[in-house]
């Protein structure tokens, strides 16, 4: 199989509408470009919205779980595939091993901690796909913000750039990470 996008994305359900409605949009044109959409196996929040919108376009969903919290009844039972893990950390290693690139939709602490480790992997050599954010509703500009801040501060080199996008558009995020 080929490798597929990474999604992450909150798992919260008490969010506005319009998160809902752009992780919709993206995992309907996940399943439309043809590449297996990778998340987290939720069945709620975004992460079950990304799920429905491309198992409903007939498109391949993965999800990777810690057990813990399929003992707690998290998971997503329609994917496509689901793989059982043990931690948190190895989470995000299978994810990352299956995913081309990734985008990240809006969501809290653990999805900036994602977004954050993959960027330090795609700096160090260990993640050779591209990250773009879905900046929906202009969420990710006190991020995007302190990433400039840190570039201007010499923190960080302003090539992480080249690997990573920010848009608000589906299309635009999907197309980057393809490419």
């Amino acid at each position: 199989m080929d490798k597929g996008i990474a999604v992450y994305c909150a798992s919260s359900d008490k969010i506005a509408q319009t998160y809902f409605d752009a992780a919709r949009r993206l995992g309907h044109a996940i399943a439309t470009a043809g590449v297996p959409l990778i998340d987290g196996a939720g069945r709620i929040g975004l992460m079950g919205a990304v799920n429905d919108a491309c198992l409903d376009a007939g498109g391949c969903a993965i999800g990777v779980i810690p057990a813990f919290m399929v003992e707690l009844g998290l998971q997503h039972d329609g994917l496509t595939e689901l793989h059982v893990v043990r931690t948190m950390h190895e989470r995000k290693a299978k994810m990352a091993s299956l995913a081309r690139g990734v985008i990240a939709l809006p969501g809290g602490i653990g999805t900036f901690e994602e977004l954050t480790e993959i960027m330090t992997w795609q700096k160090l050599g260990l993640f050779d796909g591209r990250v773009a954010v879905l900046n929906t509703g202009g969420y990710y500009d006190p991020f995007l913000a302190m990433l400039d801040r840190a570039a201007s501060d010499g923190f960080i080199d302003t090539s992480f750039r080249t690997g990573f996008l920010a848009t608000e558009s589906v299309d635009e995020a999907l197309r980057f990470v393809l490419s």
